[in-house]
């Protein structure tokens, strides 16, 4: 991989993580989380062989799921808040939908059956 290409995915890496951290709205989160997730395939699937090409494959179908999930969760609690913040998590649903997501996206337990694999 160009040392150059392998520079800008771990500086997406570091970009996504801070927005994530840095964000009170819960769409600017998701979006870091998708950056660190767009980041992350390119290199794991560096080496062109198939159990490399599958296990990005596996890595984002789960993160795809689990971003899903969460937008879900933020979505069920801005029509019961009536706003997008994210400290503002009160819904139960909501919160229960996204400790799931999160969960799915760390590979924790129920959730970790892809995680040896990639």
């Amino acid at each position: 991989m160009n040392p150059y290409a392998k520079l800008t995915f771990l500086m997406s890496l570091v970009l996504g993580t801070t927005i994530t951290a840095s964000s009170n709205h819960w769409v600017s989160a998701w979006a870091g989380l998708e950056i660190n997730t767009l980041a992350i395939i390119p290199l794991i699937s560096k080496s062109h062989h198939p159990r490399a090409i599958e296990a990005a494959i596996k890595y984002f179908l789960v993160q795809a799921a689990a971003s899903t999930l969460l937008l879900f969760s933020s979505m069920i609690n801005a029509w019961h808040t009536g706003q997008w913040d994210i400290t503002q998590l009160n819904h139960p649903t909501s919160s229960l939908l996204l400790t799931t997501a999160i969960a799915m996206k760390l590979g924790l337990v129920p959730f970790h059956f892809w995680f040896p694999e990639v």
